[in-house]
């Protein structure tokens, strides 16, 4: 949906934010609650996480095959194919961490990325955003410098990929998303 989808002459339907208020902040999360007007008139407070970095993630792509990285998630415990995606870190864009995060990650960076995609992954709740790229021309440039981001590394066919995202695979949201819309518009 874009702008265009709005009804922009009256704003019905349109939730109005009136101001928030701080329950908790760190330099990783914010969470507050939003005075929200309702299109009918009725205020609300509504909690929202506020994260202040943006996400990215990409994927690359190399003779019929992603990379992916097997991780475990502790906060749901369970496993699953990822990209290689990480924040957005302050005065950095969103390509170029894309870029280096594959690169600590998983030991390969893109040399040219090409972003197909960025969508708000929980936005009745969340306010971070996602972006995407792709890559066909990733260069190794060592092992990962961070260890603790994936049990393995593998390059999965793209077939293989594809049915890690119907039968629960992966099931990360950055993952999910960006692979289901690189999928939908015949990019993989």
């Amino acid at each position: 949906m874009d702008d265009t989808d709005t009804d922009t002459d009256t704003d019905t339907g349109r939730w109005i934010d009136r101001g928030d208020t701080e329950i908790y902040d760190c330099p990783w999360v914010r969470l507050v609650t939003t005075d929200v007007e309702l299109p009918d008139g009725t205020r609300i407070d509504h909690h929202v996480v506020r994260l202040p970095h943006p996400a990215a993630g990409t994927i690359m792509v190399r003779d019929g095959a992603v990379l992916m990285l097997w991780r475990h998630r502790f906060i749901t415990d369970t496993w699953g194919w990822e990209l290689p995606a990480g924040a957005v870190d302050p005065g950095e864009s969103p390509e170029e961490a894309a870029r280096r995060e594959a690169a600590e990650e998983a030991g390969w960076r893109p040399r040219t990325v090409e972003r197909i995609c960025s969508f708000h992954p929980a936005n009745g709740v969340l306010d971070q955003v996602f972006h995407i790229y792709v890559s066909h021309d990733a260069e190794y440039v060592g092992p990962p410098t961070d260890v603790n981001e994936a049990a393995r590394i593998e390059w999965l066919p793209i077939d293989e990929v594809r049915r890690h995202l119907l039968d629960g695979g992966i099931t990360d949201g950055l993952s999910f998303g960006g692979l289901g819309y690189a999928f939908t518009a015949g990019v993989l």
